[in-house]
C-alpha cells in the first residue's frame, strides 16, 4: 500500500475510533496531501459527510486547474454523491482501496474520462467487512438502504 492510501487508512481508522464509519480519503496534488477526510456522518450528525466530501471540504477552495491535476484516494469505492463531486471538480484520477464491500458508479466515472485504480487492498476490505458485520443498520443508513 502506498503512502497516500496509508494516509487514507489512517483517516478511516480514526473515524472508527470516533464511533463513525471507517472510510478515509486524501486529495493529492503535486505529490503532497492537500486534504484529508473521513466519513463523519455519525460524528457530525451530517447527511453528506462521506470521507471524500469531508476530504474536499478540508482541502478548502482550490482553483479548477488544481482539481484537474489532483488524485483522490479513497479506502472504498466512491458512492454516487462522491463520484458526482469528482466529476464536478474534474478530478482525473481516483485510487480506490477496495470495491468488494461496496461499489459505486465506477463504470460511469470511466465513461466520463476518470482514471480508476482499484488496489483491492485486503486491509481496506477486512476493515469494512468487520465494520459491516458489527454495524449493519448504520452501514445500510450510510449507503441509503
Amino acid at each position: 500500500m502506498d503512502e497516500f492510501m496509508e494516509a487514507a487508512m489512517e483517516e478511516a481508522k480514526q473515524g472508527m475510533q470516533e464511533g463513525g464509519i471507517p472510510i478515509g480519503a486524501v486529495l493529492v496534488l503535486d505529490g503532497r496531501i492537500v486534504g484529508r477526510g473521513r466519513n463523519r456522518r455519525v460524528q457530525k450528525g451530517s447527511a453528506i459527510l462521506h470521507a471524500e466530501m469531508d476530504c474536499l471540504e478540508n482541502a478548502g477552495r482550490l482553483k479548477a486547474v488544481d482539481y484537474r491535476r489532483a488524485t483522490l484516494y479513497s479506502t472504498l469505492s466512491p458512492c454516487d454523491m462522491c463520484s458526482g463531486a469528482v466529476l464536478l471538480y474534474g478530478i482525473p484520477k481516483v485510487v480506490i482501496g477496495e470495491n468488494r464491500t461496496f461499489q459505486g458508479p465506477e463504470e460511469y466515472l470511466k465513461t466520463r474520462g476518470v482514471e480508476l485504480v482499484v488496489l483491492d487492498s485486503l486491509e481496506c476490505r477486512h476493515l469494512m467487512e468487520r465494520f459491516i458485520a458489527g454495524n449493519p443498520d448504520l452501514w445500510n443508513e450510510d449507503i441509503g438502504e
